[in-house]
């Protein structure tokens, strides 16, 4: 199968609570923290219009109108960007990405609304639609070093995931960028909260999940340390890229 020039819809998991920030998040959400002296999500649809994206669906919940009337339609960012509301029951990542799936289409990729991952985005999307596999999982050798690692990894396959019963051969952890063709979520309710590692795992055991190894690390904003290693990152890549000849 060819290759695909552009890549599909992303979709921006930005609807969890952020109960690690509070007092700030009680009446901030958490994808417009202040990191590098602007809004998290500034940085977060830069980063992914430098990937090549074009349409971005915002997944929202809690306090998520702020979030749109912030970003707008994306034209600022050279993105189209839409959004998709959880209503008055936060329904997971999982959930929000079914209640999504009419603006994104038969196959896309989904990241969280706190990660700052910089990788290519295109051999990641190109690894996947060139697989049989309903959804794909970027891992990452963390071997504990940045968060708990919870996928085993051996010889380019996911041998498991499992986010509460880790094992000591669990050296990687899923790195907070998927890809999935739609049908991933044949058959999960949609009245009822799902997580998106129930997904996932689902697809691992079914033998439909593909993996794809990423060599740098992530960056993210779910507390305030990761918000200080965030900016620093942020702010070294921008003095960098200024004094570049």
């Amino acid at each position: 199968m060819s290759k695909l020039q552009v890549l599909p819809p992303i979709a921006i998991l930005a609807g969890g609570l952020a109960q690690r920030l509070r007092p700030a998040s009680l009446t901030l959400p958490k994808s417009l923290v202040c990191v590098a002296g602007r809004p998290f999500i500034d940085h977060q649809l830069e980063l992914l219009r430098r990937q090549g994206a074009h349409h971005v669906v915002i997944c929202c919940g809690y306090l998520g109108k702020q979030i749109e009337y912030h970003v707008g339609n994306g034209a600022r960012y050279g993105l189209v960007v839409t959004y998709s509301y959880d209503g008055d029951t936060l329904l997971g990542t999982g959930g929000a990405i079914m209640n999504a799936l009419p603006r994104l289409g038969n196959m896309f990729m989904v990241l969280y609304g706190d990660s700052y991952l910089p990788i290519a985005f295109k051999p990641v999307f190109d690894a996947f639609w060139s697989s049989d596999a309903d959804g794909l999982m970027t891992v990452f050798e963390n071997r504990g070093r940045w968060d708990m690692s919870n996928v085993e990894f051996t010889d380019g396959v996911i041998r498991s995931y499992d986010k509460i019963k880790r094992t000591c051969a669990m050296r990687h952890i899923d790195y907070g960028l998927n890809a999935f063709r739609s049908i991933a979520f044949d058959g999960w309710l949609s009245t009822k909260p799902l997580d998106l590692a129930a997904v996932l795992q689902r697809l691992l055991v079914a033998g439909r999940l593909k993996g794809f190894e990423v060599q740098d690390r992530f960056y993210e904003i779910g507390s305030w340390a990761g918000i200080n290693e965030t900016e620093r990152f942020i702010l070294a890549q921008q003095c960098d890229a200024s004094f570049k000849p």
